[in-house]
C-alpha cells in the first residue's frame, strides 16, 4: 500500500467537500483579549476573536495570571508525575475543596482536560457496575460517547431533551439494574439547554443514577456560577456534575463532583486517572482563582448576557440567520460547507475576524454554521464592526438569509432552521434537524458530536 498515497488522497478529498481545517496561527494577547496577533501569509496583524471557548476572558485575568505566576516561582513547571506516584500538589487540593463547594457536593476529582473526566468516569463507572445500561441522550459530546464505548456496555439513546422518551427507554428495564442517564446542560453547537429537572425526576423513578455535564454552563450561569444545575436549584438531584477549568474559567482541566465513595472509586480504579500525570500545579492555581473569583463576581456574567444580546438583536436586525436559543452559544447558519469556509476566509483576511467554520463531524452535513460566542470584553464598537462585516460577507457571497415579516414570501433564499422565525423546524419540513429529533438514529460512532 503507498500509505503516503493514501493519507493525501484522504486529505483532498476533504479538501473538496469543504471540510479541511486550518488553524489559524493566533498570538493572544495578555490584557488585550478578544485581540489576538495572527501570523498570516502576509505578515503579523491584529485580529478580534470572536469564536473563543475562554467565555468570560478569564484566561487573561489579573488575579488568574497572578496566582499561576505565583505558584511556578513557588512549586516549579511540571506536577511531577501522576498523582498516585508522585504528582500530587497541594494546589490540587485546594482546587478539588474549590469545586466540591461549587456544586455543593461531598467531593470533586480533578483531570487532565474535560474530555478525559467525561471518558474517563464513564468508562469506570460503566463498566465497573455488573449489568449495567447507559442510557444517552442523543445530543451527547463526543467524550462522553467514548467514554461508554470504551466501558463495552449496552446503551440506548433518548430522543434529544426529551423526557418523555427517557422514561420511554427506561420503563422496560429490570428495576434493580444499574443505570446511568447521562446528558448536557448547555450543548454546546446549538446552545439549547437540557431540562435537568424534568430528565433527573425520571431518572429516579427508574432508580437510575444521574451524570450531568456542565462544561459549557460552569462559570456562566447561576448565582456562583455552580451552572445551570446551580441557577435552577437541582444539584442535589445529580449523581454526578461534570465540568471543565478550560472554557469559563479559562485554564485547563476537567473534573467531576460527586459523593465521596464515588470519587475515591473513580480514583482507585479509573486508568485514565491512575496512569496520566497531573496538571501543572500553576494550571491548578490558576484554575482555583477563577472559580473563587466567579463565586464571588456576578459582574462578568451580566455583562456577557448584555453582549450576547446585543450580538443577536444586530443580526435580527439585518436578517442573518442564528438558532434562537436561550444561552450564550450563537451559532449563525450557513448550511454549505464550502461557503462556510468562504465566509470564515473573507472575515479573517478582509475584516481581522476570527470566527472557525464549524461542519460535519462537529455537526451534522448540512447544517454548517459560524458559532459565535460573544464575551463580556468585546465592545460596543467589536460588535458593530463584527455585524457590518458579516453584512458585507454575506451580501457578496449570497448565503441564506432568515425571513423578514415584511418580505417572507419574496425571499428564493431562506434559512429554514434559524432567526427571527418563531417557528418549529417541523412544520417547514425540515425532519433533518437534530433539534427535532433526527439525531435518534445515530449510534455511539462519535459522528456529529461537539469538538471539546
Amino acid at each position: 500500500m503507498n500509505y503516503e498515497r493514501f493519507f493525501t488522497d484522504q486529505l483532498n478529498a476533504l479538501r473538496s467537500e469543504g471540510r479541511y481545517r486550518v488553524f489559524a496561527d493566533l498570538e493572544r494577547v495578555a490584557g488585550a483579549f478578544p485581540r489576538a496577533k495572527y501570523h498570516g501569509p502576509d505578515g503579523l496583524r491584529d485580529v478580534t476573536v470572536w469564536c473563543s471557548n475562554d467565555y468570560l476572558g478569564m484566561g487573561q485575568h489579573p488575579k488568574v495570571i497572578e496566582a499561576m505566576r505565583e505558584a511556578v516561582t513557588r512549586c516549579g513547571a511540571g506536577a511531577g508525575g501522576t498523582r498516585n506516584i508522585s504528582g500530587t500538589n497541594h494546589h490540587h487540593v485546594l482546587l478539588e475543596k474549590e469545586l466540591a463547594d461549587l456544586h455543593q457536593k461531598e467531593s470533586a476529582l480533578l483531570f487532565t482536560s474535560g474530555y478525559v473526566s467525561n471518558w474517563a468516569t464513564l468508562g469506570t463507572l460503566a463498566a465497573g457496575m455488573p449489568g449495567c445500561i447507559v442510557i444517552s441522550d442523543a445530543g451527547n459530546h463526543a467524550s462522553m460517547i467514548e467514554g461508554v464505548r470504551h466501558s463495552r456496555v449496552e446503551k440506548r439513546i433518548f430522543r434529544h431533551n426529551d423526557p418523555r422518551d427517557l422514561e420511554r427507554r427506561l420503563s422496560d428495564l429490570d428495576p434493580a439494574r444499574p443505570k446511568i442517564v447521562m446528558f448536557e446542560s448547555v450543548y454546546s453547537m446549538d446552545g439549547d439547554i437540557a431540562p435537568i429537572d424534568e430528565l433527573c425526576d425520571v431518572a429516579e423513578r427508574y432508580g437510575a443514577m444521574t451524570y450531568l455535564d456542565e462544561v459549557h454552563a460552569v462559570g456562566m450561569y447561576g448565582p456562583r456560577g455552580g451552572g445551570i444545575s446551580e441557577r435552577e436549584d437541582v444539584r442535589h438531584k445529580l449523581t454526578v456534575i461534570e465540568g471543565t477549568l478550560a472554557k469559563a474559567y479559562g485554564v485547563l482541566g476537567g473534573y467531576i463532583a460527586a459523593s465521596t465513595a464515588l470519587c475515591d472509586y473513580v480514583r482507585s480504579f479509573s486508568s485514565g486517572f491512575i496512569f496520566t500525570t497531573a496538571l501543572p500545579p500553576a494550571l491548578a492555581a490558576g484554575a482555583c482563582a477563577a472559580v473563587s473569583h466567579l463565586k464571588d463576581s456576578s459582574l462578568e456574567r451580566e455583562r456577557h448576557q448584555d453582549r450576547v444580546r446585543r450580538v443577536r438583536d444586530g443580526l435580527d436586525r439585518r436578517r442573518i440567520p442564528h438558532l434562537d436559543n436561550p444561552s450564550h452559544i450563537v451559532p449563525v447558519m450557513v448550511c454549505d460547507p464550502v461557503q462556510c469556509k468562504l465566509i470564515s476566509d473573507l472575515l479573517m483576511d478582509e475584516f481581522g475576524v476570527y470566527i472557525q467554520p464549524i461542519n460535519y463531524p462537529t455537526v451534522p452535513r448540512g447544517l454548517e454554521r459560524l458559532r459565535i460566542t460573544p464575551s463580556p470584553l468585546h465592545s460596543d464598537e467589536d460588535i458593530d464592526h463584527l455585524l457590518d462585516a458579516l453584512e458585507a460577507v454575506w451580501t457578496r457571497v449570497g448565503a441564506m438569509r432568515s425571513a423578514g415579516d415584511e418580505d417572507i414570501d419574496g425571499l428564493t433564499q431562506l434559512c429554514p432552521v434559524a432567526g427571527p422565525m418563531k417557528m418549529d423546524p417541523a412544520e417547514l419540513g425540515v425532519t433533518s434537524c437534530p433539534w427535532v429529533g433526527g439525531r435518534e438514529g445515530l449510534d455511539f460512532s462519535g459522528e456529529a458530536k461537539a469538538d471539546a
